[in-house]
């Protein structure tokens, strides 16, 4: 099953980087034609050309500044298959060597506590498996980012964002194992239905309280207090039914020079944040569209229904997880030394599962990301009425994210609509509203680069 899938995906990259080069390829042949009959102004109406408008705005971006983000993404669709491989082996080896079942005998020596055993367990298996997929972590997360100009952190800076996400890791995965377990001994066979149900809850758990006690251990929030941005924003907001009375800015020009923002959390977590780089790289239209982008999401419900949708991938996950559990003890549980499903030592194993049943279910995790993003742009253009603004920032994130996919490279990868996609859903709601043309944000220069 894991030769199939990463056999599988591998063909996906294949076919997604064919598809890709043909249509850069094709773009490129077709760019003068139609960006000689786009002209930058303010012109809408029967004589505004969506597709000339579109290429006038990707040609914004340099033939450099676009060749590198191409290439950026794409090595991550190489990273995908080396981290789920990655992930196999190692969870492999600790069943093969037995080195799962020597966690589990040293934290039953701690203690006869069947809770606290899983947490020393979670923390035995968590810490090893950081340590060893290290060197890995370190090329995806510091030299590569790096390598591509993303990233403004000095090592020491990067390692201590490591160690908090290290220090995380360990205290919820052990609320959630400790929960799981207590599941799987205490229900039997029929363990994987209330395991799928307590999986969606932490979820939402973690969406609860993530906005303020955990995003804050990365990054410094601060009340926004420029009323010059902070009063649109919030009447935005007012206008949607949205009740906050305050925004935040946080420092992610700290990790790097990315432009984002939120809207997130339930009830009195509720928080409108953006980060700095969005203050100091984005004008004021820019601005309010990224933010009624974001709120978006929140009006409708994203977050719950995404939840629910999830829930689904998730339950069925469950199902495949048992199926395999037992499925791989039957054969080899006695030589791993595993107990049988309620046996904490049995967690590389599920990881193994687990990885099999998400890696090739990536594309649908993704069509149910993307379809909601898309909703979220359209309700921030409705909400801000900037089209242009809205173009200019898709070009920003243009520089992580590949602007010009193919359709099925789109459909595999993509967790949230392509440049090409967004831009073209902007110009088309334009050519719907020619009052909101803005000749500023359409003569802005996004890139300094030549």
């Amino acid at each position: 099953m894991v030769r199939v899938a990463g056999f599988f995906l591998w063909i996906f990259v294949a076919v997604a980087t064919v598809m890709a080069a043909t249509n850069t390829a094709q773009a490129q042949g077709s760019d003068n034609v139609k960006t000689s009959n786009a002209t930058i102004t303010g012109q809408t109406g029967p004589a505004f050309h969506i597709n000339a408008a579109v290429e006038t705005y990707l040609a914004k971006m340099p033939a450099a500044e676009r060749a590198r983000s191409n290439a950026y993404f794409e090595g991550g669709y190489w990273l995908q298959l080396w981290d789920f491989l990655s992930t196999v082996v190692v969870m492999w080896l600790l069943l093969h060597f037995r080195l799962s079942t020597r966690m589990r005998d040293v934290a039953e020596r701690i203690t006869r506590f069947r809770p606290l055993q899983t947490a020393i367990y979670w923390f035995l298996f968590f810490v090893v498996v950081s340590v060893v997929t290290f060197p890995l972590t370190i090329y995806e997360g510091y030299i590569r980012e790096h390598k591509y100009g993303l990233s403004n952190q000095t090592f020491g800076e990067w390692m201590r964002d490591q160690a908090v996400t290290l220090a995380v890791g360990i205290v919820l995965g052990a609320i959630f194992v400790v929960l799981l377990f207590g599941l799987v001994r205490r229900l039997g066979k029929n363990w994987w239905v209330w395991g799928a149900v307590a999986s969606v809850v932490f979820i939402a758990f973690l969406a609860l309280i993530a906005p303020v006690y955990i995003a804050p251990l990365f990054n410094k929030y601060t009340k926004l207090q420029d009323p010059t941005i902070k009063d649109p924003i919030l009447s935005m907001a007012r206008a949607n039914g949205i009740p906050a009375t305050d925004v935040y800015e946080f420092d992610a020009s700290r990790q790097s020079n990315r432009v984002s923002a939120n809207v997130s959390g339930f009830a009195n977590t509720l928080r409108i944040s953006l980060n700095d780089n969005l203050l100091k790289r984005c004008t004021l239209p820019e601005i309010e569209t990224t933010m009624g982008h974001e709120m978006g999401h929140y009006v409708m419900n994203h977050i719950y229904k995404e939840l629910v949708m999830n829930g689904v991938v998730v339950v069925i996950g469950f199902a495949f997880l048992s199926w395999g559990i037992s499925f791989a003890l039957s054969r080899r549980g006695e030589a791993w030394g595993v107990r049988g499903t309620g046996d904490i030592a049995v967690v590389p194993l599920a990881v193994i599962v687990l990885s099999i049943y998400f890696f090739i279910t990536t594309p649908i995790n993704n069509t149910i990301t993307r379809s909601m993003e898309f909703e979220a742009d359209m309700f921030g253009l409705n909400a801000a009425r900037q089209p242009d603004a809205e173009a200019n920032v898709d070009l920003l994130l243009g520089e992580y994210r590949k602007m010009d996919p193919g359709p099925i490279e789109e459909f595999i990868f993509f967790d949230h609509p392509s440049g090409r996609t967004r831009i073209t859903a902007a110009m088309r709601w334009k050519a719907e509203h020619p009052e909101t043309a803005s000749a500023e944000e359409m003569a802005r220069q996004m890139f300094t680069t030549p």
